[in-house]
């Protein structure tokens, strides 16, 4: 018999033990509610009671039943149920019907399905006693609980499993590692069933674990990272304290050691022995050493040090962050004739020490290095000597400029012939004598040129051409004074026709290519016979000032031409004469130019190269102005139609902008055509065509105009630096677009001159009315 029945059994036989002894039946009131008042049916008289039966509102149920008949849960049973059938017991709530059924007769309550109490732990439930004739309720509702008794059938699980640790090599007995923690679903409360026991079931000695805790921890000192780095271990929990019939969960625990500076760095060998050509570059590394550290990270960095050793300043050790090697590197360069052989003794160290587990003295290992210097065919090496070298630029062609030497650094001394490297001398200004190094001038010097030359002297082994040394010689070219003075610009200089006497109208400065020593020291000076109106003060500073007196005449003399003399002051004293041009003009009140001379001259050029060229540009422009007459009188126009000559004279007169339909009336066109060639008189000229006396004062404004306008052009130092020439002619003839380029109508059949048509006569007494153009074009 089951824990249950046998409960319910004792439960039924003390009831009937009470009712025998002659106490009242119990009422549904007093086993379910104890706090009611007992009273009978609802809606008739108050029954009084004496006593109360039974108190109690709460069954229980055993969870996980199995059996083929409904599990007996409890009675129900009311003090007004006299057992003749009048009674019917009703149950409502949490799985009334579904779950729990009851007996309305009787009120025996049954389980018909299996319950878990680890889904649900208990089930309310109501309770009512009605008439079974008439329905009504006989006593209020009442509630109880039915609760579901554990049993163990739940296993522990780990629910953070599985677990990782990390504990340091070395430690002490009973560090803590982790911490493991089973649950069990089965009721805390009730039994063994959720009181659970750890143990380790699989692993090293080396760990240990709590039985209640489940704490695990280091059970030796011995654990050692270089030899193992990490262990596995299996726990396991276990309810009902361990007994048997327990259930069990299990986990597993990965447990890796970290590393500690417990072991000093070690060399594999007691010495090395590496060779090195003594080419070697310094800086380059030329051996490499490892000592061995077992440890990890910042416990196996290491330093290295040259403790003693004859190369100590010729080697150097560093350390590589990386491989954690010793990289030796050459500080000066190697002589196999020298030193063959160097011997040096080096340290390797722990950089961080933890004397926890060693003394100070045993993170460091000693060996031996020996650096064999091997000899090889090395090319010349030129002396120290010879490395910079001057020339005054005045020597002659072939001067000695200084010399250099070179050997070969190896045993067998073979000669050496020099050569100069003409990449570093293009324009071949020295040459070098291949047996005795001496460098001589081979063309004339020129400071202002190149002040500096810098030569790459080669030295070649005449016993094997391919070792070839080279050295940089720097050849300073001295200056002497074979420079003359000479303005520092282009200057633009005029006066006002009424400027007052000692006026300074310009501060002129000089230059010069030469570079004495002392700085450059210029005199200034006019010659009497030239100052007219002016005259000049040193100012001792290396500029000069011009000054003015009064009286100038723009219409006298428009442009006056100053001789400068600039004396450089050297040795021999050297000097050149300057034109400064200066231009009259008329100023306002304030200063400012009005207006200035009609042609204003360019500076002139000192010396007879300037008359030269004006002289050259004079007969250019006589030589155009002939061949053009010659073209023009070469040629013939040919004979026009009415249409064409109409045309042609009416370019009498265009002095405004076109007007379109108004130019047809500006002109009779009657009047000037005519069917019949012939000379033209005045008295078909149309009036308007006539000058009158203010268009003849125009021509002469109009010149002056032209005048001053080359007067600015020749001034503008932004104008291109060639003179251009225009040409002015008349359209060509059978021009039907009408073409105004004078260079379509320029073919050996069109004229240019029109004077020389049969036209000629009239356009000639247009010309002598109004006056005309090289091109013959009438001039309004």
């Amino acid at each position: 018999m089951s824990c249950g029945l046998w409960f319910l059994s004792v439960l039924s036989a003390f009831v009937a033990l009470w009712e025998e002894s002659g106490c009242e039946a119990m009422t549904l009131n007093s086993v379910l509610h104890p706090a009611s008042g007992g009273r009978g049916a609802v809606g008739g008289g108050v029954h009084q009671r004496r006593r109360r039966s039974w108190v109690w509102n709460q069954f229980f149920v055993l969870e996980e039943y199995t059996g083929d008949e409904p599990l007996y849960v409890g009675k129900l049973h009311s003090d007004l149920d006299k057992g003749d059938g009048q009674v019917r017991y009703v149950l409502s709530g949490e799985g009334a019907l579904s779950i729990f059924t009851i007996d309305e007769n009787t009120g025996d309550i049954h389980a018909t399905k299996r319950l878990d109490r680890e889904l649900q732990a208990f089930y309310t439930l109501r309770a009512q006693a009605r008439d079974k004739n008439t329905n009504l309720p006989l006593e209020p509702e009442s509630k109880f609980i039915i609760k579901v008794q554990d049993i163990n059938d739940n296993q522990p699980k780990f629910l953070d499993g599985p677990y990782t640790a990390q504990v340091a090599e070395r430690s002490p007995v009973g560090t803590s590692v982790v911490t493991v923690v089973a649950t069990d679903a089965d009721d805390p409360t009730y039994g063994n069933s959720a009181r659970l026991v750890y143990s380790i079931l699989q692993g090293p000695p080396y760990f240990s674990v709590e039985p209640k805790t489940g704490v695990v921890r280091t059970a030796l000192a011995e654990l050692d990272r270089e030899v193992r780095d990490h262990f596995l271990l299996v726990i396991q929990a276990k309810d009902m304290i361990g007994q048997m019939g327990g259930l069990t969960g299990t986990t597993s625990v990965t447990v890796t050691l970290t590393d500690v500076n417990d072991n000093p760095p070690r060399f594999p060998r007691r010495s090395y022995q590496f060779r090195v050509p003594e080419s070697a570059l310094v800086s380059a590394v030329v051996a490499k050493i490892k000592a061995l550290d077992p440890d990890l990270g910042l416990n196996a960095e290491m330093d290295y040090r040259i403790l003693e050793g004859d190369g100590l300043g010729t080697f150097r050790i560093i350390t590589d962050p990386n491989t954690q090697e010793g990289l030796l590197t050459l500080q000066k360069t190697l002589d196999f004739e020298t030193r063959p052989i160097f011997s040096l003794r080096v340290e390797a160290s722990n950089r961080y020490v933890d004397a926890g587990f060693l003394p100070p003295g045993a993170f460091s290992d000693v060996v031996t290095v020996r650096l064999l210097v091997e000899n090889v065919d090395e090319p010349p090496v030129f002396s120290s000597a010879g490395g910079q070298m001057q020339i005054s630029e005045a020597v002659p062609t072939g001067t000695d400029v200084g010399s250099v030497s070179a050997r070969d650094p190896d045993a067998k001394n073979s000669p050496v012939r020099y050569s100069i490297d003409r990449k570093s001398d293009v324009e071949r200004y020295f040459t070098i004598d291949s047996i005795s190094g001496v460098i001589t001038t081979a063309r004339s010097l020129d400071r202002e040129t190149i002040a500096m030359h810098n030569l790459t002297v080669l030295a070649t082994e005449t016993l094997n051409v391919s070792q070839v040394g080279k050295a940089v010689v720097l050849v300073s070219v001295t200056d002497v004074n074979d420079n003359a003075p000479s303005f520092a610009i282009e200057y633009q200089t005029f006066v006002c026709e009424d400027a007052s006497a000692g006026q300074i109208i310009e501060t002129l400065s000089a230059v010069d290519q030469d570079q004495p020593e002392n700085g450059h020291h210029f005199l200034f000076s006019l010659s009497a016979e030239h100052a007219g109106n002016f005259t000049l003060r040193d100012n001792k500073d290396n500029t000069a000032s011009i000054l003015t007196a009064p009286g100038f005449v723009r219409r006298d003399q428009p442009v006056h031409f100053l001789p400068v003399v600039i004396s450089d002051g050297g040795r021999p004293s050297l000097s050149s004469t300057n034109t400064l041009t200066v231009t009259v003009c008329s100023c306002e009140v304030t200063g400012d130019r009005r207006a200035c001379s009609q042609t204003l001259a360019r500076p002139l050029v000192t010396g007879l190269s300037t008359t030269t060229g004006i002289l050259t540009s004079i007969i250019t422009l006589l030589g155009v102005v002939m061949v053009t007459a010659a073209v023009r009188r070469g040629r013939q126009e040919p004979v026009m139609t009415d249409e064409e000559r109409d045309i042609l004279e009416n370019i009498g007169r265009y002095d405004d902008e076109g007007g379109g339909e108004e130019d047809t009336e500006a002109f009779d066109m009657l009047a000037l055509r005519r069917t019949e060639p012939g000379p033209l008189r005045e008295q078909d000229l149309d009036q308007d065509l006539l000058p009158s006396e203010s268009q003849v004062d125009k021509k002469h404004l109009f010149q002056e105009l032209i005048g001053v306008r080359l007067q600015e052009a020749d001034q503008d130092r932004a104008a291109p630096p060639y003179d251009s020439l225009q040409t002015y002619a008349f359209e060509g003839s059978g021009s039907a677009a009408g073409s105004l380029s004078s260079l379509d109508s320029l073919n050996p059949q069109d004229s240019l001159d029109p004077l020389d048509s049969e036209w000629g006569p009239r356009f000639r007494k247009l010309a002598d009315l109004y006056g005309h153009d090289e091109g013959g074009r009438v001039c309004s």
